[in-house]
């Protein structure tokens, strides 16, 4: 199993677009093979603060993922939303790698 976990930072003026695109993507995500879990997450103490946490049966699960429509119709949202580059962090039983 692996965790991806996603840490945005969005704009205040665009976080109701984020969370409503965010919700879509949820989810159709949910549906995907090798998917055992997608949720976010809003920070209780920073509102611009959203945290996505994910959970794969493997990594091989993440590629059709990134490649699916509904993660590209998402993209095309949160490129607007963004207030600073994301943080991706894919927690494996071997490593962390953050990006």
């Amino acid at each position: 199993m692996i965790y991806v976990v996603a840490t945005l930072t969005v704009k205040p003026e665009t976080r109701a677009e984020l969370i409503a695109a965010a919700q879509a993507c949820i989810a159709e995500t949910r549906k995907e093979a090798g998917n055992i879990a997608y949720d976010m997450h809003e920070s209780i103490t920073d509102p611009t603060q959203m945290v996505f946490v994910e959970r794969w049966e493997n990594a091989e699960a993440l590629e059709p993922h990134r490649k699916s429509d509904h993660m590209r119709a998402f993209g095309r949202v949160v490129v607007n939303c963004l207030a600073g580059p994301p943080k991706i962090e894919v927690i494996t039983p071997a490593d962390v790698v953050v990006r």
